[in-house]
């Protein structure tokens, strides 16, 4: 498995390659802005290796304990990390969860001293408008979001990969064919005796 350094070094040396074949696809600069800043993000910050202690869990400076939850809550390198599309998706999940708790906190504070002009209602009606408003820049948010730790996890399994390969060859591609047959248990000493006393 790569480290975190090489996994880096991936990240930035394709972002070129993204944002050329981004604007060759949509013409448009902003798009394509979007998804280079969320797949160097995403790379770099937002990656499946925030389920461990890693270098992309540590740039999150004195945030990261929000990730402390999701780390023990997740196997390293299991499906809802490392899966396409939904590991993604969990991770954008759970930290809108947590930017809703902070946020719903904030304004509770601010509602209590009498310095906020806003209301419950008006604040959901305004997230849900922006959603609507916005979900072509938010689905490109994702898109490079997702390509961000694509390239982490095809690095992952590609590593490992040729690793087999280099191992056990074109077998380490192969799933195991060999049953395992239980091991029959040695005759005991008071059986022995008794199968002696019956031929006398």
């Amino acid at each position: 498995m790569p480290s975190g350094n090489t996994h880096d070094r991936i990240t930035l040396w394709s972002l070129p390659l993204v944002a050329g074949l981004t604007f060759g696809q949509t013409q448009s600069s902003k798009l394509t802005l979007l998804v280079s800043g969320s797949y160097l993000f995403g790379g770099l910050m937002f990656g499946p290796d925030l389920d461990i202690y890693s270098c992309q869990y540590q740039r999150w400076g004195w945030l990261r304990p929000i990730w402390l939850p999701y780390q023990k809550s997740l196997r390293h390198r299991s499906f809802l990390s490392h899966g396409p599309l939904i590991g993604t998706a969990l991770r954008i999940l759970y930290l809108a969860t947590w930017i809703g708790v902070l946020g719903i906190f904030g304004l509770a504070i601010a509602e209590k001293s009498g310095n906020s002009g806003w209301n419950w209602q008006e604040v959901v009606l305004n997230c849900w408008r922006s959603i609507a408003q916005y979900h072509t820049e938010l689905f490109t948010v994702y898109i490079g979001l997702e390509l961000g730790a694509m390239s982490h996890y095809l690095s992952d399994w590609s590593g490992s990969a040729y690793k087999r390969f280099k191992k056990k060859g074109l077998g380490g591609w192969r799933p195991p064919s060999t049953i395992k047959r239980r091991k029959r248990k040695p005759p005991s000493r008071t059986s022995s005796r008794t199968s002696s006393k019956s031929k006398k």
